[in-house]
């Protein structure tokens, strides 16, 4: 009997042990967020909320967008980083910004992983163009890990901006070993002129039926792609929306639809008689509230947010395999403020799905939406 007292006695004792062993080393090196602190940050920002950056775990480029005449001299800004990282050159030292990005690196907690984020200021140079062209002709596979592809746009001043966001961050999550081919939102060849956006509604696989999310719509929208926030809050996680300096009046472009076969719920349960529909649309909202807060769009408010001035929505996408054109106009019920405007106080969105309803994880798994040559016309300056 006393032996196996002592058997069990050795027991505890190993259990408690294990308990009380430190905890590894943090592997992560990431930064979650950068922030800059200046005395009159109205001479530097457009806007208050433009100071500080939630930096998406993606992301290895941040750019904070300034006013023209800023002084990029001698900027100290301040990083949130994964717990127990460290960064070269150090947190809160002073930089010069004003030859180009500095190139900060960030090592784990554990030393043996590093990752390098090129930080930049960037003067905001007015829109001079009463016509904004999205060809679709610039995209990349994502730098991290090669696993699925971006967009990007080079703007009148030739310089590149990453205003164009996907849900393929989150579809990586369900379906990793997808090559970036099968991902919902991809570019191809061969479009209305040249390259084109191919967004096909796409099965998640066993993990995302698991979780009620059983289909990812395929999507391109003008903001950004919050991973951090995917598996929390599906419909937190698209950001929508860029600040925006003109009046849009119009959206046009070309498309092909093809719904795919068999509609189905977020319970993967098959809906008779109903078939799936794209989405077509743009918006444009005031960017702050009343007390000067930021104000972002997301997926559960994206066309009814109160802060909306105009919408300007696809009626209906129809069926077609021949490139067709569209052109809706923005319904405003109230006009933006001229000075506002100037200041970049409103947000444009523009945004394609291949199912309506996909953010509800709702659709047709098949279904294709091909989008070519979109522009975005403004007002004429006088």
């Amino acid at each position: 009997m006393k032996f196996y007292q002592n058997l069990l006695v050795i027991a505890l004792s190993s259990v408690f042990t294990s308990c009380f062993k430190d905890e590894p080393l943090n592997a992560e090196c990431d930064i979650l967020e950068a922030s800059v602190s200046v005395s009159k940050p109205e001479e530097m920002f457009y806007h208050p909320s433009d100071s500080k950056l939630h930096v998406p775990y993606t992301d290895s480029t941040i750019i904070f967008n300034v006013r023209r005449q800023a002084n990029l001299n001698a900027i100290a800004p301040h990083f949130t980083l994964t717990d127990g990282a460290t960064i070269v050159p150090a947190n809160g030292s002073v930089q010069d910004f004003s030859k180009g990005p500095v190139i900060y690196t960030v090592t784990s907690e554990d030393k043996l992983w590093n990752r390098r984020y090129a930080v930049s200021f960037f003067p905001v140079v007015q829109t001079v163009s009463d016509t904004i062209r999205f060809d679709f002709e610039h995209y990349e596979l994502e730098q991290k890990e090669l696993k699925y592809y971006t967009w990007y746009y080079i703007g009148e001043d030739g310089q590149r901006h990453d205003y164009w966001a996907t849900g393929n961050p989150g579809f990586r999550m369900s379906r990793e070993s997808a090559p970036p081919e099968d991902y919902p939102s991809v570019p191809a060849k061969a479009g209305h002129s040249g390259s084109y956006a191919k967004l096909t509604t796409q099965s998640t696989g066993l993990l995302g039926s698991l979780v009620g999310k059983p289909l990812a719509a395929g999507n391109l929208y003008l903001g950004s792609f919050d991973f951090g926030m995917a598996m929390r809050d599906a419909m937190k996680a698209t950001k929508f929306g860029i600040p925006f300096d003109k009046k849009p009046i119009k959206l046009t472009g070309w498309y092909r639809y093809k719904p795919g076969k068999k509609y189905q719920d977020k319970n993967r349960k098959i809906v008779p008689n109903r078939t799936d529909s794209a989405a077509i649309y743009a918006v444009f909202y005031r960017n702050a509230d009343e007390q000067d807060n930021p104000v972002t769009l997301y997926g559960d408010d994206v066309l009814t947010n109160k802060h909306i001035l105009a919408i300007a929505k696809l009626a209906e996408v129809k069926t077609t395999d021949q490139w067709t054109p569209f052109e809706v106009v923005f319904d405003y019920t109230q006009q933006p403020d001229e000075r506002i405007l100037a200041n970049r106080g409103y947000n444009l969105t523009v945004v394609f799905s291949s199912s309506e309803r996909g953010a509800q994880f709702e659709g047709a798994i098949g279904s294709e939406l091909s989008i070519d040559e979109v522009r975005i016309i403004c007002t004429k300056e006088e």
